[in-house]
């Protein structure tokens, strides 16, 4: 802590005070002196002798206890009391309280630290409160979405004249929504583990090229089917140094959402370098892009730029991709244009060479 700021913090009862109170008390004293001279000067009487004396410092000290006593109400018990009555109203629920500080900001002492820190503490608190009534609001519409298809193909496979057309038509959609929800239930323990570090990502070496072979081959009934023209330009052998299980989310993720975004007949490619200290991955579509808005939140919960595709993910994929990158001191950026695709760029430090 600074000399000066500690300087300000011990001022609440400053020296002069009680210098103060000292100067005072030693010119009552005087007053007193010359009172006590004057009555035995004039030789009044002796009740009157008392009586002058006892009014004097009967009025001295009322002077001071009302003097000390504002001092007290001003200095500590009022700030107090607002305080206590701030705190009783964030205990309710109110999070937009506000205390202003007592004194100037080159004069603050530590009641006004203690009061700014409080309502540093009730904005962190009304942040926090606005994003967990998002996040209930978010989840409680993405569940309900799948739950509310599942109930009306459900009541629709009642019907007697069904057609066996229509029971697996019925069916496939009862169970395309079962895994949206089971996948959404999945992403939000995840993510909600990853947040409250529940997860320790285990960090070593591996081969970077070898796992993103594995991730695309993964996919590759999927392009195939959506006539997707996938190209892989990876080196034989990069070693990075991050959790390989928690890694492959993220590979999946982004292919997942190439492939997704992407037309019939348009193109996805990966490609992979290494330098000195990172290896560097992207990953590029010609599929739909995003605004400029869409790429501002596209690693915010629940956000999904493009509704039409909503009914296949539940905009939770790139806020887990992000923050597993952030745990595995990585980054990701992303480039895109409406109408002409996009390109996901992550960044990873690679492992330490040993010699052999």
């Amino acid at each position: 802590m600074p000399r000066s700021e500690k300087k300000r913090l011990d001022n609440r009862f400053p020296p002069s005070l009680f210098a103060i109170y000292l100067g005072v008390l030693l010119l009552m004293s005087g007053i007193h002196i010359g009172l006590v001279t004057l009555v035995n000067e004039r030789q009044w009487s002796a009740p009157v002798q008392i009586l002058i004396p006892t009014v004097y410092w009967t009025l001295v000290a009322a002077g001071l206890t009302v003097f000390t006593r504002s001092k007290i109400v001003q200095t500590y018990d009022r700030p107090m009391k607002e305080l206590a009555r701030a705190a009783a109203q964030v205990a309710q629920g109110d999070f937009s309280v506000y205390i202003p500080t007592i004194h100037a900001t080159d004069r603050y002492d530590y009641l006004d630290f203690m009061i700014l820190d409080f309502n540093r503490m009730v904005a962190e608190l009304g942040s926090l409160e606005t994003m967990r009534t998002d996040f209930i609001a978010n989840v409680s519409h993405e569940i309900k979405t799948p739950l509310a298809a599942i109930q009306n193909y459900a009541q629709l496979l009642t019907k007697p004249s069904l057609t066996k057309e229509e029971q697996e038509n019925y069916t496939a959609a009862i169970l395309g929504s079962t895994h949206r929800l089971s996948v959404l239930i999945t992403n939000i323990l995840k993510l909600n583990k990853l947040e409250s570090q529940q997860i320790t990502p285990q960090c070593e070496p591996y081969d970077l090229c070898r796992q993103l072979s594995d991730c695309a081959l993964g996919f590759e009934m999927v392009w195939e089917e959506k006539e997707i023209d996938f190209e892989a330009d990876l080196e034989d052998k990069a070693a990075i140094n991050a959790d390989e299980s928690l890694m492959e989310l993220v590979w999946n993720n982004l292919l997942s959402n190439a492939i997704k975004f992407t037309e019939p007949g348009g193109k996805v490619s990966v490609c992979q370098s290494v330098s000195e200290e990172y290896a560097e991955v992207s990953v590029a579509d010609t599929g739909c892009g995003m605004s400029k808005e869409s790429v501002r939140h596209i690693f915010d919960k629940f956000y999904q730029g493009d509704t039409s595709h909503s009914k296949e993910g539940n905009g939770l994929g790139l806020a887990l991709v992000q923050r597993i990158l952030t745990l595995m001191n990585g980054e990701i950026s992303v480039i895109s244009e409406e109408g002409k695709g996009s390109t996901f760029t992550v960044r990873l430090p690679v492992a330490a060479k040993t010699e052999e």
